[in-house]
């Protein structure tokens, strides 16, 4: 296709190019201008910048000398920022920068290169306050009015601040940032040399003198928006000592590698896309697990998004954990209610590659375990602070064709047979008991009382023979009740999970433990390995009842010297109340023997709720709270009616935990959960100071009734 030739007048292309020849001219009388005055505009500047940074934020900033060297870069040396009645925060000897000329026209400062020679950054905290504080000081004489903030416009500016600081070229030498944390844990990093060289970075770093040392190495491209940065140190592992000096932690790796690949903004949204990965990550605190954390290679490849007033992680993010993969959700929305989601979606995958990703040292009781088939698992978590009562919670392990091949270090069907069980109080062993006919307080489940054992499923778990191990509605509300009161208050254990955790795993409370003790209740419960009937068998005969008795056949036989199978009605829901806290169980008796009167409210409820199933006679008068009778034995060793007793010191946490219930039927949450109390509404034990010390007769009291017991044992009661 032929062009059309255009015919432009000439005295038109002369205007224009008069016109361009002006504007030059004048852009080069204003660069002339500007450059013979920069160094007059350039004392100005940092004169306004030293009195707003005195005038704002109190702080006194010093450059001793400053001046242009060429025609875009600036040099200053002597340069120190101290906050004001703090110690110095930052000082730099010398610091030549350059910045890119273009986009300075557009109102953005990018640096091309910079070079630093001994600078220092330094926080430190005394008592409650720090160095850092100016960062909160609002400024004295604003009157702004703050508009509404969007939170995917302050991701993007901050972002972009971040990465127009990034130079092309940089070359920093005795660079040191050091943290000093009321004297009690510190941290000093010496970066002795770190360059830019077109966007290869390179860094030295002496962490705490000469104790290790780190490398930053990796590529940088601000202007796409792409970095990628890896972390190790020289012959040995990358490690925090300052978290384990300030949180008793130890956190240690290989290598550490973390990516931006992209950012910018998508259907209203500002997202980031990038990675993290770490090699050998080890971890060890108390909390978490007795001994050390260990994971061999994991990876993060995350979508994260930010809207005008919420913030997350896509679904399409990946965490990888060796060969297992699963896609998180999270969303935090701060206005106008603060609303946090959590979904977790793992596709249906090898089972074995699931069990082998787990973390060494968190899962010991299931180390070598070998499956076949597949799992899936989806979770789902959504609560609105504004409405809690409608918290959403769903968890499923969906198996396909799933076997148990190989047991770990623990065979899950142990319990089936007569085995030893091992009680602890306090982190003290106290004895071994055999868990079978051997033991003659042994109780086969058809001997004990119904009075006890409809008693303690009503209360305790309600859905035992009909869940899996899990009560999802008894976990919702137990989130509920304690987001409402701001701290634990509230456990969504079964009774599965009960007896797995004293059985299976020992008695640390760590968040492993916790885990652990979920993943093998899932075990036992979806595989059967273990009848619903002899779960509650072995439950009922380990249970602590009382302070050194375990199991219904001793609890029988020592506050009411008769076997299990001979349990009142009121003697089983006495039996019941004192599950959650079994040491205070003789100071809920008068001392005539009977019980104290703040019981009744209790034995009427669970007893009406008992009725109301058909389990035991509707009774008026209290469900035979008043014809519990403590054995004449023991009432010699009743605290006084007047005194009052510290009961939570018989707390082996020092944490009250409540009777978890579980009913189906709503007037039962209702009752639970914010309904005005009524007669059947089962109130809390009043907690009351101990102001009666024992004397050296109470305490030879007890010991000989330890004896009597130990006695018992060897020769029960029968009847």
């Amino acid at each position: 296709m032929r062009i059309p030739k255009i015919n432009v007048p000439k005295k038109y292309l002369k205007i224009a190019g008069w016109t361009f020849g002006v504007l030059a001219i004048i852009l080069f009388a204003t660069g002339a201008v500007a450059y013979s005055k920069r160094e007059a505009l350039l004392t100005k500047m940092v004169n306004r910048a030293v009195s707003k940074a005195q005038r704002d934020y109190g702080l006194k900033v010093r450059i001793n000398e400053y001046g242009f060297r060429g025609l875009s870069t600036v040099h200053l040396s002597g340069v120190s920022v101290v906050p004001e009645n703090r110690d110095t925060l930052s000082s730099i000897s010398e610091l030549t920068v350059s910045v890119k000329l273009f986009p300075l026209l557009f109102g953005n400062v990018k640096l091309s290169q910079v070079n630093l020679d001994k600078g220092s950054f330094s926080v430190v905290l005394k008592d409650s306050v720090t160095n850092l504080d100016f960062f909160l000081k609002r400024k004295k004489d604003s009157t702004e009015k703050k508009g509404k903030m969007d939170l995917s416009s302050l991701a993007s500016n901050l972002l972009n601040q971040v990465l127009y600081k990034i130079p092309d070229d940089m070359d920093l030498r005795n660079f040191r940032f050091s943290l000093n944390d009321n004297d009690t844990a510190s941290l000093d990093f010496l970066v002795s040399r770190a360059t830019i060289d077109d966007g290869d970075l390179e860094s030295t770093i002496l962490v705490n003198g000469n104790a290790a040392t780190w490398h930053a190495n990796g590529a940088l491209h601000p202007g796409r928006k792409k970095l990628n940065i890896m972390v190790f140190a020289e012959g040995r592992k990358v490690e925090l000592p300052y978290l384990n000096n300030k949180l008793n932690a130890r956190i240690s790796f290989d290598t550490v590698q973390t990516e931006l690949k992209d950012a910018g903004y998508s259907g209203g949204e500002f997202k980031i896309s990038g990675s993290w990965a770490v090699k050998n990550l080890l971890i060890n605190q108390q909390r978490i697990a007795s001994n050390d954390i260990i994971v061999p290679n994991a990876r993060l490849d995350a979508e994260v998004f930010v809207g005008e007033n919420y913030l997350g992680l896509d679904s399409a993010s990946t965490i990888y954990v060796d060969k297992a993969s699963l896609h998180p959700f999270l969303q935090y929305t701060l206005t106008p209610n603060k609303v946090y989601e959590m979904k977790v979606r793992a596709e249906e995958q090898d089972a074995q590659a699931i069990f082998n990703a787990l973390p060494v040292g968190m899962f010991e009781s299931l180390g070598g375990l070998k499956v076949s088939g597949k799992l899936r698992y989806d979770m789902e978590f959504l609560l609105d602070t504004a409405e809690p009562d409608s918290v959403k919670f769903n968890s499923t392990l969906t198996p396909t064709n799933f076997k148990i091949l190989k047991w770990g270090k623990v065979n899950l069907q142990k319990i089936n047979s007569d085995f030893v069980y091992t009680p602890y109080e306090y982190g003290k062993k106290m004895r071994d008991i055999v868990i079978g006919p051997s033991n003659p307080n042994f109780t086969p489940l058809n001997e004990i009382s119904p009075n006890f054992k409809n008693g303690v499923l009503t209360a305790e778990d309600p859905s035992f023979f009909s869940h899996k191990g899990f009560v999802q509605e008894s976990i919702r509300k137990s989130i509920v009740v304690n987001f409402k009161e701001k701290k634990f208050v509230r456990g969504g254990s079964t009774i599965s999970m009960q007896l797995v955790k004293n059985v299976y795993l020992s008695r640390q409370k760590t968040l492993a433990r916790k885990v652990e003790e979920i993943l093998i209740v899932w075990l036992i419960e979806n595989n059967r390995l273990v009848s619903k009937s002899r779960m509650l068998e072995v439950y009922f005969n380990i249970m602590e009842l009382g302070q050194n008795v375990y199991g219904i056949g001793e609890a029988s036989r020592h506050y009411f010297g008769k076997r299990p199978a001979d349990l009142t009605v009121g003697e089983g829901l006495f039996l019941t109340n004192i599950v959650p806290r079994p040491k205070i169980a003789l100071y809920k008796f008068r001392g005539d023997g009977g019980l104290k009167d703040y019981l009744l409210p209790y034995f009427r409820f669970i007893g009406n709720i008992m009725a109301r199933r058909g389990l035991t006679p509707v009774d008026t008068n209290g469900y035979g709270f008043y014809n519990v009778r403590l054995r004449e034995g023991l009432r010699q060793y009743l605290a006084p009616d007047t005194a009052t007793v510290d009961t939570t010191a018989f707390d082996e946490d020092g944490i009250t935990m409540p009777v978890m219930m579980q009913d189906e039927n709503k007037s039962l949450f209702d009752r639970l959960f914010g309904k005005p109390a009524s007669q059947d509404t089962a109130r809390k034990n009043p907690v009351v100071q101990d102001t009666v010390p024992k004397s050296k007769r109470e305490l030879r009291l007890e010991r000989r009734e330890q004896r009597r017991r130990e006695r018992e044992q060897e020769n029960p009661v029968t009847q």
